[in-house]
């Protein structure tokens, strides 16, 4: 197997003993928070859950152990969920967003035990990054449900069949980045793009730099046309499970009635491991924007982790694709991650 494509769990730096004394740290920096009688009215058991030793864990090894930077970026991910409330957000809150397919949780799991979230850029069919936005916390929390108990992390797999620069927005592409980065830390294994055509390339170059070192090293580039791409795919996937278009044996295709039932079946199970009962009426889910969440004086990202952000001219990027296009060999070429 390609070792830059084994399961990515961050292996600890820390040892056992060390691990429990920065956990009990963090938790300790949070317990003092001087909102965290607020906190905890308004989140309940999620608070626990959240600071429960796994999930502090997730955050120290997002800011290399650093006690501090973790309890400042677990201090924000709790505000953020206490206003955002991306528990409580339900089908039919995104099952317009859903529609085409665009994002869906795989009915199987890969080779490690891991939830898979397959995406298709095509099959954009909103303008609104606030309801892309929500649509992809759903998901996420929906795969993190899903999970079994041993396991914490998801895979990304992203069909380019396809895609042009107008199924995608620079500013969807940096909130994502934020979203997974400062409040779902750890929770990315992998990401694989499958066939990304050439013209994909301009985008990426100033993408990347949104993203930490650690997180653009789970981005792999995958072609059907590689003489590698077989016996990876098989040691990562169930062959017989898997999408035809990803190499596998599975002829299925994405039906929207069928996938629906699934969510609320979901749904109805998430609500009660939150609430402790079901509930008939829908909860009142806030539909600010993310960037409204961020505390102004997190300063989880300062510490050298993350690029300095390029300038942005999303016509130059544009225009580099079209001409990338326009060349004959534009979509066979390879994109250097």
């Amino acid at each position: 197997m390609n070792p830059e494509l084994r399961q990515t769990n961050s292996n600890s730096s820390a040892s056992p003993q060390d691990e429990v004394k920065l956990i009990n740290e963090v938790r300790e920096a949070i317990e003092k928070h001087k909102s965290i009688d607020k906190i905890k009215q308004r989140l309940g058991d999620e608070y626990t859950r959240f600071c429960s030793d796994q999930s502090i864990s997730r955050y120290l090894r997002a800011r290399s152990w650093n006690t501090i930077k973790a309890e400042k970026m677990l201090e924000a991910s709790l505000i953020w969920r206490m206003n955002y409330k991306p528990a409580e957000i339900r089908w039919e809150h995104v099952a317009e967003e859903a529609a085409t397919g665009k994002i869906y949780r795989s009915s199987f799991m890969d080779k490690h035990g891991r939830s898979i979230l397959v995406m298709r850029p095509r099959c954009q069919n909103t303008k609104s990054t606030q309801s892309q936005i929500k649509y992809l916390v759903y998901c996420m929390e929906n795969a993190i449900f899903n999970l079994p108990p041993e396991q914490e992390q998801m895979v990304w797999l992203i069909d380019f069949n396809g895609f042009s620069m107008s199924n995608i927005s620079i500013k969807s592409t940096k909130e994502t980045a934020h979203i997974l980065q400062d409040h779902y830390p750890e929770r990315l294994g992998l990401a694989i793009l499958y066939n990304p055509p050439k013209l994909f390339e301009p985008f990426w170059k100033v993408v990347k730099p949104f993203l930490e070192p650690k997180t653009a090293n789970k981005v792999k580039f995958v072609y059907s046309d590689d003489a590698n791409t077989k016996s990876i795919m098989e040691s990562l996937f169930y062959i017989e499970k898997l999408e035809s278009v990803f190499g596998g044996k599975n002829r299925a295709k994405f039906d929207f009635k069928i996938y629906a039932d699934r969510m609320k079946e979901d749904d109805a199970k998430r609500f009660v491991f939150h609430n402790g009962e079901s509930s008939s009426s829908s909860p009142s889910v806030r539909t600010s924007t993310v960037s409204e969440f961020r505390p102004t004086n997190n300063d989880s990202d300062s510490d050298g982790e993350k690029a300095k952000s390029p300038e942005i001219n999303e016509e130059e990027i544009l225009a580099e694709s079209q001409k990338i296009a326009a060349d004959a060999n534009g979509r066979g070429g390879r994109i250097k991650a």
